[in-house]
């Protein structure tokens, strides 16, 4: 089977590193594309950037019409409801997926993601798909997304402190990593803290491997139907914020 994966920022060595975590967990026979759209943000963190980001991610979905599953590789789950309204094959986003294989390991779970303004879109993706009452707590290490590729920045030490703070004061019993930047650390948090730790990439493959090996598609029966043809006039944003004036 062939999944493709899209990663809607732009920066491409995360893209590289997002594809050699799928290839890491994909079943063998199972090809992995990971791709990103040219024009967009170079990392997303929070509603503004996730807004920019969603035309790129469509793009790059148009430009793969053989593929039989797609995975969004932001854990914001960026254009998730949008991209399952465009083709009839299953897509899934990094953050639903690594949220339902922590419910199936652990009672509760806590997600541990970048920075603070991207809590609020989490908190919200949490309580519409339903899982809030497992969620003890969203968490922010304030380590900005391309800072986790970089060894200088000490990511990953404050990725274990938030993750040692969430067992003790939330009582977390198993640790979702809310970042695809965060993916190869996965397995070494899990084996230093002795506890779950899901990786929303890894998970995706397997459930995306799941639904087309049982032939499940996408339902075009209500929201999910494919978009009516109609004229669509090209937009741009201006990449700078509005200042505000009073």
């Amino acid at each position: 089977m062939r999944l493709t994966i899209v990663n809607p920022n732009t920066t491409a060595s995360m893209t590289r590193a997002i594809g050699a975590a799928a290839r890491a967990a994909a079943a063998p026979g199972t090809l992995i594309e990971a791709v990103n759209p040219e024009h967009g943000p170079a990392s997303i963190e929070g509603y503004y950037d996730e807004a920019l980001s969603v035309p790129g991610l469509l793009g790059e979905m148009r430009k793969a019409p053989d593929a039989d599953a797609f995975i969004i590789a932001c854990f914001d789950d960026t254009g998730l409801d949008a991209a399952r309204s465009l083709v009839p094959v299953p897509v899934i986003g990094i953050g639903e997926a690594a949220i339902h294989m922590a419910m199936l390991v652990a009672g509760r779970f806590t997600v541990v993601t970048t920075l603070a303004v991207s809590v609020p879109a989490l908190e919200h993706n949490v309580l519409k798909y339903g899982f809030a009452h497992r969620c003890a707590r969203v968490r922010a290490c304030e380590v900005p997304v391309l800072a986790l590729e970089d060894p200088a920045s000490g990511a990953r030490a404050k990725i274990s402190t938030e993750i040692a703070r969430a067992v003790a004061e939330d009582r977390a019993e198993a640790i979702v990593l809310g970042c695809a930047g965060m993916a190869d650390l996965a397995r070494s948090l899990a084996e230093e803290h002795g506890l779950p730790v899901v990786d929303g990439v890894a998970a995706a493959v397997k459930l995306a491997e799941g639904l087309v090996s049982l032939g499940l598609r996408t339902s075009k029966i209500g929201g999910y139907a494919a978009p009516r043809a109609k004229k669509t006039t090209a937009t741009t944003a201006d990449e700078a914020p509005l200042s505000t004036r009073r």
